[in-house]
Formats: structure tokens, C-alpha cells, sequence
């Protein structure tokens, strides 16, 4: 079965936050990264406090990003981390929780592998609004990472239920998904259908 990582952009949403992420989490995505950039950190752990609660509801596993400080409030393990962030954090911070490592070439997934990096998340592979105007790097830089790692690969950036297949063809575990998911009326389609592959 190929994964389904549902990366948060509320910029994306036309209604609730909350109450999409709720659909996404009932709809058996098999994980959600509460991305969030925006926000500062208090903004952040807020925001982080009632995405735990809908995650544990459906038993969805949620992924902090950056802020450590909310994944001890939450009292989460998971963390998705931009790659130059991994690379600072203290050796026992990284051996402390599970981590996940955004990357944008092969040496840098090598590098996150040997650091202790439980996951790498490559991008982007395809066409995406949140990337206009930058070429995507397409499935021949996602094959080229996922052959030099041991620790499964997500692709991220424009990934469609259409285009899934090329992605797990290219050694891929799962995808990644921000817009698609945060507007689709109905998330439980697109997840079911990336599931079945």
C-alpha cells in the first residue's frame, strides 16, 4: 500500500482549518505534518494542541515541524524538519525523536540517513502552485534519492492519484500532499485511490 502524508497549508483551505484537518484525519491519511510557517511559536503550539486532539481521535499520527518545543507540549515524537534544521539540531535531540528530513538532492537524503533521519520527504517532483515559476525536479531526482538511502522516501510537490504511480515506479514509499488535500471537499477519494496502488 502506498502512504499517505497529508502536509498542512491552511493558506489553501476556503472554510475551517480544523474541520478539514478532521476530514483528512477521518479519511485515513496515515499521517499529517502540521506544517505552518507562518505562525509563530506560540501561535504554532496553540494550533498544535488541537490538531493532537483530532489526530488521536481518528489514531492518525501527527508530525510537528520545527518547533520541538510544540512536539514536547503535545507530547508527540514526530518531527518533520527542513534539512538545514536537521543538521543543527544536537546529536541527542535527533537520536531522541522520530524525524523526517525535507531534501532536495541525494547527497543531502545520504547526509539525513547518517544523521539518524527515521524518513526523507523529496521534492518537488511535479508541477505545484507552491513552487510557480520553479521547475520541478521530476521522478529521475526522486529515483536518484530513494536508491541512495535505506529509510523510506516520500515524494512531495504536485502528486495527484493520476501521477502517484510514477512516484512508487521511481521507489518512492508514499506521497506527500499539501493543496490537494487541504481542498478537496472530498480527501477520503484521493487517499483511497493512492492507497490502492
Amino acid at each position: 500500500m502506498c502512504e499517505v502524508i497529508c502536509v498542512t497549508q491552511s493558506s489553501a483551505v476556503s472554510g475551517d482549518f480544523l474541520t478539514q484537518l478532521e476530514k483528512i484525519a477521518a479519511a485515513g491519511a496515515d499521517k499529517i505534518i502540521l506544517r505552518e510557517k507562518q505562525l509563530s511559536e506560540e501561535e504554532y503550539i496553540s494550533l498544535a494542541e488541537k490538531a493532537a486532539c483530532i489526530c488521536g481521535s481518528y489514531g492518525v499520527p501527527l508530525s510537528v515541524h520545527t518547533y520541538i518545543s510544540a512536539a514536547r507540549a503535545v507530547g508527540t515524537k514526530d518531527l518533520h524538519l527542513s534539512f538545514k534544521a536537521f543538521t543543527e539540531l544536537q546529536k541527542d535531540i535527533r537520536s531522541a525523536y522520530n524525524i523526517g528530513v525535507s531534501v532536495h538532492s541525494a547527497e543531502e537524503a545520504v547526509i539525513a540517513e547518517k544523521l539518524g533521519a527515521a524518513f526523507i520527504t523529496a521534492g518537488h517532483i511535479f508541477p505545484t502552485d507552491c513552487k510557480k515559476g520553479l521547475p520541478p525536479r521530476g521522478t529521475a531526482f526522486l529515483s536518484g534519492v530513494c536508491s541512495s538511502v535505506d529509510i523510506p522516501v516520500y515524494a512531495i510537490g504536485g502528486v495527484t492519484p493520476e501521477n502517484a504511480p510514477q512516484v512508487i515506479a521511481a521507489g518512492a514509499s508514499g506521497v506527500c500532499i499539501m493543496s490537494g488535500l487541504m481542498r478537496a471537499s472530498k480527501p477520503k477519494s484521493i487517499i483511497d485511490k493512492i492507497h490502492a496502488l
